[in-house]
């Protein structure tokens, strides 16, 4: 799939250093006629200080943050709404440049929080169980507008212990693949974030070729959404099937490089007779015998399809006792801020002019 260029269309001529890697910042202060020590500093002031103007990086020489003005920014979104959940999830609805909107959803934990960032406004994938898709696509994130989701979320929740991300907002991270890489390798480098890559996901419908890229290009947990054991029941809800189908899928998931320990977690969306039999986890457990998987089973969110419903916290349960009685790891997820439409499914956002 070819990769949409993700440059912002909002006029800036000076470049973003929120979503340049060390090597590009580097490589731009380096231009400037700057020591190599000030790609520390400025990179450390931007992720860990969490500063939005060059005038807060005290340690630099008022020529250089003089400097650093003129010929650099750094992207912050304006935060325009603000959820809190029930169940103590929040969802950030952030204002790019240029007026559209994505959003983010912070997920409080017990000894940390999950951030869930999105990587494009809108989505092409067309799945039937995702309000996103009903936007269609309008563009790509850049690696900054990825980022920036991370810090500002810090700035908001400045008592949030943010140690966990995740890529499973709006949009198809493997379709926006060279941003999103380059957000992760902002995202887990000392001098960034510093978010593990042991603690960070990348979600995926199963664009089979950008899965094998994946796992060449950064070391990062993986996700993948299946949805139904078979192509006749995965065609109908997820159009990407058309094109890579579960054999494909599941070759490239068991070549997708992983630690001894890992394993891959498969995404199940639980639809009330369609999806959610006997036999069909009796299916998937064939189905996924060939790799190391966990199976997240998420029982479908309200609003995500006014004509699918979830099923019967019973039909779940036996669900889940066939996949562990055959062995494989099982967690029905509780979905988090679904009374926000924060949840699995749940995003989505207005363009300008529906505003």
């Amino acid at each position: 799939m070819k990769n949409a260029v993700a440059k912002p269309p909002y006029g800036r001529v000076n470049p973003d250093l929120v979503g340049m890697t060390e090597a590009d910042l580097a490589e731009f202060l380096s231009h400037l006629g700057k020591e190599r020590y000030r790609t520390t500093q400025v990179m450390k002031w931007i992720h860990q200080g969490l500063v939005d103007s060059f005038d807060a990086m005290t340690n630099l020489s008022k020529s250089l943050r003089s400097e650093l003005s003129a010929k650099a920014h750094l992207f912050r979104p304006q935060v325009v709404a603000a959820q809190l959940s029930e169940d103590g999830a929040r969802k950030l609805a952030l204002r790019l440049s240029d007026g559209l909107r994505v959003e983010c959803v912070l997920i409080p934990g017990e000894d940390h929080d999950t951030l869930c960032v999105s990587t494009q406004v809108g989505c092409a994938m067309g799945c039937r169980i995702c309000r996103t898709a009903r936007m269609g696509f309008v563009r790509n994130l850049t690696a900054g507008e990825i980022v920036s989701q991370l810090l500002e979320a810090r700035r908001q929740v400045p008592q949030s212990r943010i140690t966990n991300v995740v890529f499973m907002g709006m949009g198809e991270p493997l379709a926006n693949f060279d941003e999103v890489v380059r957000a992760v390798q902002i995202m887990t480098h000392p001098n960034g974030p510093q978010i593990s890559w042991r603690r960070l996901t990348i979600s995926t419908v199963g664009l089979v070729p950008r899965i094998r890229d994946l796992g060449k290009a950064v070391r990062v947990k993986l996700a993948v959404s299946v949805n139904a054991p078979t192509d006749e029941q995965r065609d109908k809800i997820m159009p990407i099937n058309q094109r890579y189908p579960l054999k494909e899928l599941i070759a490239a998931l068991k070549e997708y490089p992983l630690p001894r320990r890992d394993r891959i977690t498969i995404e199940y969306v639980l639809i009330d007779g369609f999806n959610d039999s006997e036999a069909d986890a009796r299916q998937l457990v064939r189905l996924l015998n060939p790799i190391r998987a966990k199976v997240n089973l998420i029982p479908l969110n309200e609003g995500v399809n006014e004509n699918l419903r979830k099923p019967t916290p019973a039909r779940v349960a036996r669900f889940q006792d066939i996949l562990l009685s055959k062995s494989l790891i099982a967690i029905v997820r509780k979905s988090r801020g679904s009374d926000v439409l924060a949840a699995c499914g749940q995003l989505a956002s207005k363009m300008p002019e529906e505003r």
